[in-house]
């Protein structure tokens, strides 16, 4: 029988997720991978999930790529497909997948491999016991939160904890490369974010 939420309940179950990220994720190996490959190396961080895990990879992909880590989604599938060959073997990859056991990410990283035997991954996963969580070199945990939903069934709060995992990755890497608003606005040409970043740039001391 499918369960029923309250809106209160709703909000109390993400909030709950939330602070059961597990604090003894390797944060800082996952960044330091990160900070080697891309801003030292000179590689790109990849980024690729299947279905709404994907959806959560694609958004950190353009949200590193906005803050000075150049970033991309190369969707699992369309990597079969020559869509593989866009990867260097100077780039690090960031899969996301709750079960870690999706078969196109698996594959994918096996296809990588292949041509880049030394490419290192990053994993977000809510299955630290997982297939894919024995190939990578860096297992984020999402805490494997239940899913508010009827069905128990429907990325909820697992996207959302991956979203945050996502952010906690961005903004550690942001104040590591010492990312200033005059980079933002090199990034940001129009729109209110562009325009606010060069309002502030010119607000900073003279050296």
């Amino acid at each position: 029988m499918s369960q029923q939420y309250t809106i209160a309940q709703i909000l109390q179950a993400e909030i709950a997720a939330l602070s059961a990220i597990p604090e003894s994720n390797d944060y800082e190996a996952a960044i330091a991978l990160i900070l080697e490959r891309v801003h030292r190396g000179g590689g790109r961080l990849i980024t690729s999930g299947m279905g709404k895990a994907g959806q959560i990879a694609h958004n950190i992909a353009t949200t590193f790529s906005s803050t000075g880590t150049p970033a991309y989604f190369l969707h699992p599938s369309e990597a079969q497909h020559g869509d593989l060959g866009m990867v260097c073997a100077g780039d690090l990859m960031l899969l996301i997948s709750n079960s870690g056991k999706t078969r196109e990410v698996v594959e994918l990283v096996e296809l990588a491999r292949r041509m880049h035997p030394s490419l290192p991954f990053i994993l977000i996963t809510g299955n630290v016991q997982s297939p894919l969580a024995a190939e990578v070199d860096v297992v984020l945990s999402t805490g494997n939160p239940r899913e508010v939903c009827p069905l128990g069934l429907t990325p909820t709060t697992s996207t959302t904890v991956m979203t945050v995992l996502g952010d906690l990755l961005v903004v550690s890497v942001m104040q590591r490369i010492g990312f200033t608003y005059h980079d933002y606005s090199l990034r940001h040409h129009g729109g209110y974010l562009g325009g606010k970043s060069r309002e502030l740039q010119d607000e900073q001391p003279k050296a």
